[in-house]
């Protein structure tokens, strides 16, 4: 039931590897990072426009933030990035935590990622999460070449939380309805678009004290259905 996962968290260590290998110049490098900025955030209002009812992922977030602040997520975040870069520039250190982060989104929030694992886990199919794995594993060679190795240990969440749904599948098939994975893909795409913002350097969006507004969508989904 985890093959489509192992299959799938390869696949992103494979491109991310490539993409370490590039060895571009910096202007290409900050000409593909503004383009993946552009991209992120047209992807996140594709999902974030996705939901007939608004009021859900405007709670999601406001919720979400609030526990996300309290628990000082960023901040966690922040320091496995300097960990994992502990010999490299503070810069290097940031970079490896927004790859980390931008490329852990882009994996995880979305429909194919708990559809597909819902299928392994329940019928031992692996066809979606094969497409998935094709599609994850080219985007990562260019979040990878734009920003170093966090993209790498993207793969460490996306087999966590894909393996964890196929693993408990019969407990959670229930809980993710149509309306669950519209409510929970809204409020990821309102997220990613913060991602695009950070990528691009308009603002700083602390994403990362964001992700609990994932379970609180699924949540607010579940008492609205």
């Amino acid at each position: 039931m985890l093959w489509g996962t192992i299959v799938n968290a390869c696949a992103v260590v494979v491109g991310a590897a490539i993409g370490l290998l590039l060895r571009l110049r910096e202007d290409v490098r900050l000409t593909i990072m503004q383009g993946l900025g552009l991209v992120t955030i047209a992807l996140g209002v594709k999902m974030g426009l996705d939901h007939g009812n608004i009021l859900i992922p405007i709670a999601s977030i406001v919720i979400g933030g609030f526990i996300g602040e309290s628990l000082k997520i960023e901040s966690r975040l922040a320091a496995v990035g300097k960990w994992l870069g502990r010999r490299r520039s503070a810069g290097e250190a940031s970079r490896i935590v927004q790859g980390f982060v931008t490329a852990s989104l882009v994996y995880c929030v979305g429909a194919m990622a708990v559809i597909g694992a819902l299928e392994g886990g329940l019928k031992g199919t692996h066809d979606t999460l094969y497409t998935k794995a094709m599609l994850d594993g080219v985007t990562s060679i260019f979040f990878a070449s734009s920003f170093g190795i966090g993209v790498l240990f993207s793969a460490v969440p996306v087999f966590v939380y894909q393996g964890a749904i196929a693993l408990f599948a019969s407990f959670l098939e229930p809980l993710f309805h149509p309306s669950a994975l519209q409510a929970i893909g809204a409020t990821g795409g309102v997220m990613i678009i913060g991602v695009g913002i950070n990528i691009l350097g308009i603002g700083k969006v602390p994403v990362g004290n964001l992700l609990p507004s994932l379970a609180v969508a699924l949540i607010i989904s579940m008492f609205v259905h």
